[in-house]
């Protein structure tokens, strides 16, 4: 981390110390719920808080700025919501969204769904209108007069839990029932909402105790031993994904020691290193060919999933990717085993996934070690050369990002939807799982031209996120990461196009489509707000303006003007929207 990001990060720590120390040499007041609430929040382990300020939310934000929670200020309430996605995952601790009543709470709803897709522990903390106001057209009114309850205010498919705080003495049970959402594996999105006079009213009781304890899904010893005899009796392969990331030394262990092959989610890359003879390729979008040699020439008797969905983006549900005898698949979810392929025979374990592998391992035979003797087909990069005239292409970007950014750094990358992330699912190789962020569960764009912010912050470095230029004119928080000097990089992929949306249009046979848009100078726009860029016309440019970024103290936008000719490894998306009637041939 660079020394101007340390001394903002100390500067704020010494001015929390010094509140915490005039607070100390007044007479004490009672706790307002405002700061009860913050406290709680203390003491669940949260260390950030992103969002936008209004009034009706004052009193919470002004606790948070009194406390040891660290708060940055955004442009966008789903900018905030992305960034916390991406911070919980660099920190493993939950992270607070905060927004005032009305657009603030509905600006916030995308990034809240992504978060819920994605598995991350993030908690909104939003302000409702008072009592006495409510039904006579208060300014942003939030109430059941104006905006809809249900899904909402109220646990269901955005949020696991969700409530409105009316009064103080609920605290407790709000208190615990966090507790309980964040002890829990896997995601845990909430939504707190507090009236602003319910903020500023005095806490009648003592402050709830917080106590997290974590539990775990674990498999029977019985289920372990079957789970052994199913493996033992042919070849299998490993299927590895996102779920899986705490996992990757015992992956790593069960692979070398059974010989299996092994093959990831797209979101799942670098759990298992790609550089390994074993690794056969990645399936579903932007994946690999070799996968499905593999599956044809080589079809294992079964296949171990572990901590995937198997869903379209990773599998596109394709029956060339069913095993001989069928799937032992492990979640924590006890519902997603069997979901993708409901007709194929799948042995179901609900367990997390680090416990169930050494718990295998424990049980499976030292003598079976790698007596694989055929060869696994295995993804080749193609040699592609600089040239001298014509526009960047994507393959040359990437390469050089290998080369610059994943090799020659320890900077994590994420890659925003789109042609974005097929270059980089398809292109890049990753060999530990910390390094690499995709985000195609709800798919939204504008999550990692966003998300890099709470990334380099979480982590006290670099942070790169590859983003289109659609993205980026959607809401990118270059200007946040200016004003709390966040060393995120962005390399824009600058083709004046929604791309992925003009090629697969044309695939399709839709051709009449207009999807270019004007393009935009992002350099020019990333001085006028404060940031350092740089702009990429010629492949020539490519690695000095990487190495320049990399070396940058301060948030850099690289803008590189991409041949917009180039297709992507995106057909298995194309032919899986044919498949479900999208064409018009």
């Amino acid at each position: 981390m660079d020394a101007k990001f340390q001394d903002i990060k100390a500067n704020t720590n010494k001015k929390l110390n010094s509140t915490e120390q005039q607070s100390h040499s007044k007479p004490s007041k009672p706790f307002s719920v405002a700061e009860a609430v913050v406290k709680i929040l203390e003491n669940m382990g949260v260390q950030y808080a992103f969002g936008v300020s209004g009034g009706a939310i004052a009193p919470v934000w002004a606790a948070l700025h009194q406390s040891s929670i660290q708060v940055l200020h955004f442009r966008h309430e789903a900018g905030a919501a992305f960034a916390a996605i991406e911070a919980h995952f660099a920190s493993d601790r939950p992270v607070v969204v905060f927004a005032t009543t009305g657009p603030g709470i509905a600006n916030a709803l995308t990034g809240l769904l992504a978060a819920r897709w994605e598995g991350a522990k993030v908690i909104l903390v939003s302000a409702s209108t008072s009592t006495l106001q409510r039904g006579r057209w208060a300014i942003q009114e939030t109430s059941t007069y104006t905006m809809p309850s249900t899904g909402i205010f109220t646990s269901g498919q955005i949020f696991h839990y969700a409530t409105t705080l009316e009064c103080s003495d609920e605290l407790t049970e709000v208190s615990r029932r966090l507790a309980l959402g964040l002890a829990q594996p896997g995601g845990f999105v909430a939504h707190l909402s507090i009236p602003t006079n319910i903020q500023t009213s005095s806490l009648k009781t003592p402050l709830p105790r917080v106590t997290l304890s974590h539990s775990v899904a674990t498999a029977s010893e019985e289920t372990i031993a079957e789970c052994v005899r199913l493996l033992s009796e042919g070849p299998f392969a490993i299927w590895v994904g996102f779920g899986a990331r705490g996992a990757a030394k015992e992956i790593r262990q069960l692979a070398e020691r059974t010989g299996a092959a092994v093959i990831c989610s797209p979101r799942g890359k670098g759990i298992f290193p790609e550089d390994r003879p074993q690794f056969v390729g990645v399936t579903g979008f932007g994946g690999h060919e070799s996968v499905l040699t593999y599956m044809r020439e080589q079809r294992p008797r079964r296949i171990l999933v572990l901590g995937t969905r198997l869903g379209e983006f990773t599998s596109f549900w394709n029956p060339a990717m069913i095993p001989l005898q069928g799937f032992l698949h492990v979640d924590i979810d006890a519902n997603v085993p069997g979901t993708a392929y409901p007709s194929t025979e799948t042995f179901a374990i609900q367990s997390d996934v680090k416990i169930f592998v050494k718990n295998l391992l424990k049980n499976f035979p030292e003598s079976n070690g790698c007596s694989r003797k055929i060869a696994l087909p295995r993804s080749e990069r193609d040699i592609i050369k600089p040239r001298t005239t014509g526009l960047v292409r994507p393959e040359i970007l990437m390469n050089v990002i290998q080369q610059v950014i994943v090799d020659g750094s320890d900077a994590v990358v994420m890659a925003e939807s789109g042609n974005s992330f097929a270059w980089v699912i398809h292109l890049l190789r990753f060999n530990i799982p910390s390094r690499y962020r995709i985000g195609n569960g709800f798919g939204s764009m504008g999550h990692f031209v966003t998300g890099v912010v709470g990334a380099a912050l979480a982590r006290n470095g670099k942070a790169v996120a590859i983003v289109g230029d659609g993205a980026m004119l959607m809401n990118s928080e270059v200007n946040t990461a200016v004003k709390y000097q966040v060393p995120a990089v962005w390399i824009v992929l600058n083709d004046g196009r929604y791309n992925i949306c003009e090629q697969g249009m044309a695939y399709l046979g839709f051709n009449d489509a207009d999807a270019t848009i004007p393009q935009a100078d992002f350099v020019k726009i990333a001085h006028g707000m404060g940031a350092e860029g740089i702009r990429v016309e010629r492949e020539s440019e490519v690695q000095a303006a990487l190495e320049k970024a990399i070396a940058a103290n301060g948030p850099f936008v690289v803008d590189v003007i991409i041949d917009h000719t180039q297709i992507p490894p995106s057909e298995s998306r194309n032919q899986s929207l044919i498949s479900q009637g999208s064409t018009n041939y």
